[in-house]
């Protein structure tokens, strides 16, 4: 039986005020104190943006990954507005350019998504698992998208369709990927419901806390730090984060 609340209580609106001005201190926070270790073994990384974002959003996040070792390519989609069509069909070119990198470099796709870019990669993972290393979310609410969210006004703004949310959907994208998955979430989050983000513990998933705003996950040092740390997971041998990596320390 499905254990997830069908719609989560928003945050509250004086975390949501904030978010800006947090998202601009973890940036500099990120440019001052951060180094990138050659932890990486050169597989292929792709990074999806979050809603209205693009290449420029994600652009700290995949030079901090490209620094650290990875082999890392921006989503090729321009800014996210949502699905176009039909959420399938729309799903089909994500899935081909990752069983593409797959060939080409001969070598499984780490798939790493923000806000609602955590989606197609949960979603991708599950349509080409042969092809997909590992999955990574950030402040990805996949367990409450139907509602407890601010992001919902701009999806509107940008997109206009929510007819596709059907409940049966909500169901699928609720289910974890077959596939090592880490979600990254943060109580502080003024954006999406920090609740929304919590992926049932196994062998293979986990859920990690740290203290971004949502707007700033992809420039938090902690939050670089633990992408980092998860996608230097060996293939084949993935194991939870221990909490001294949580904070950054090394073991």
């Amino acid at each position: 039986m499905d254990t997830f609340p069908a719609a989560l209580q928003a945050p509250p609106l004086s975390l949501l005020a904030v978010e800006p001005m947090r998202a601009l201190l973890d940036y500099f926070a990120a440019r001052v104190g951060c180094e990138a270790l050659p932890i990486g073994d050169g597989h292929p990384v792709i990074v999806y943006p979050g809603l209205g974002g693009g290449a420029f959003t994600t652009s700290h996040l995949r030079r901090f990954l490209a620094d650290s070792g990875f082999t890392v390519h921006d989503w090729d989609g321009g800014i996210n507005t949502g699905p176009t069509g039909l959420l399938d069909d729309w799903l089909g070119a994500m899935e081909q350019r990752v069983r593409d990198l797959h060939r080409e470099h001969a070598r499984k796709v780490s798939l790493v998504g923000w806000s609602l870019g955590g989606v197609y990669a949960r979603e991708i993972a599950k349509r080409c698992a042969e092809c997909v290393r590992q999955v990574v979310t950030l402040g990805t609410p996949f367990a409450s998208l139907a509602g407890g969210s601010h992001a919902g006004t701009v999806y509107r703004l940008l997109n206009g369709d929510t007819s596709q949310l059907t409940p049966e959907l909500e169901a699928r994208l609720r289910a974890c990927p077959p596939v090592p998955t880490t979600s990254i979430y943060s109580k502080t989050d003024g954006i999406v419901p920090w609740r929304g983000c919590i992926e049932k513990k196994t062998v293979s998933s986990e859920s990690v806390e740290v203290s971004a705003s949502h707007l700033g996950m992809g420039t938090h040092p902690q939050v670089l730090r633990i992408v980092a740390n998860r996608l230097a997971q060996p293939e084949g041998r993935w194991r939870p984060l221990r909490r001294s990596e949580r904070l950054g320390r090394r073991r």
